[in-house]
Parts: structure tokens; C-alpha cells; sequence
């Protein structure tokens, strides 16, 4: 099943170390199968107030994005990012296109 890690930035603050963290971040998550399918659009907000950057990178599945996180390429990286910006990073699985709401209730 397909993974994501999910990332809403705020206050990025653009500068050497993000712009370092972007040259670099690619090459991180190749070796894993990983690729950005939301990356630097500005959202839309529909209800309720959003002020922030999100991003989505897709992987094959959990073992895959796990091991592109907890790389030594992409440890290496991540204080550049985090120490530019404020924000939540959170791992989830996807469901199927099968996958109906009423599943979650079984």
C-alpha cells in the first residue's frame, strides 16, 4: 500500500540552508522511490483558516518512506529544514481506489 509523509511548513524562511535542503532532497528519496505529488503550490482554502506550505511526498509503501526518513542522506539534511521553518510532519498509509468511507467502520 502506498505511503506519504505529509508536511504543513510554516514560517520558512527562505535562505542558503532551505535552498541547500532543496538541492539536495531529491536525490534523498530516490534510492527510496520517493517523488513530491504536492510541492510549492499555493492551496486554496475552502473552510477554516491555512497559513502555510504543504507538501506530499509519495512512496511504495511504509518500509520505503521509513527508510528514506530515517537515512543517513536524509538525516544529514533535515537540520536544514528544520531549523528555517515551523511545522508538522506526520506519516500515513493510503487506502486503495477500492477503499469506500464506509470501510473505516468495519
Amino acid at each position: 500500500m502506498k505511503a506519504y509523509a505529509i508536511a504543513y511548513l510554516r514560517n520558512v524562511r527562505m535562505g542558503a540552508d532551505i535552498v541547500e535542503y532543496l538541492e539536495r532532497i531529491d536525490d534523498t528519496l530516490a534510492p527510496y522511490d520517493g517523488h513530491f505529488i504536492v510541492h510549492g503550490a499555493g492551496p486554496e482554502s475552502v473552510e477554516g483558516e491555512w497559513e502555510g506550505a504543504p507538501i506530499v511526498i509519495e512512496f511504495p509503501d511504509y518500509d520505503h518512506l521509513r527508510g528514506w526518513y530515517e537515512s543517513a542522506a536524509y538525516r544529514e539534511i533535515l537540520p536544514l529544514r528544520t531549523r528555517n521553518s515551523d511545522g508538522v510532519v506526520i506519516f500515513v498509509e493510503g487506502v486503495d481506489r477500492s477503499h469506500k468511507a464506509t470501510d473505516v467502520l468495519a
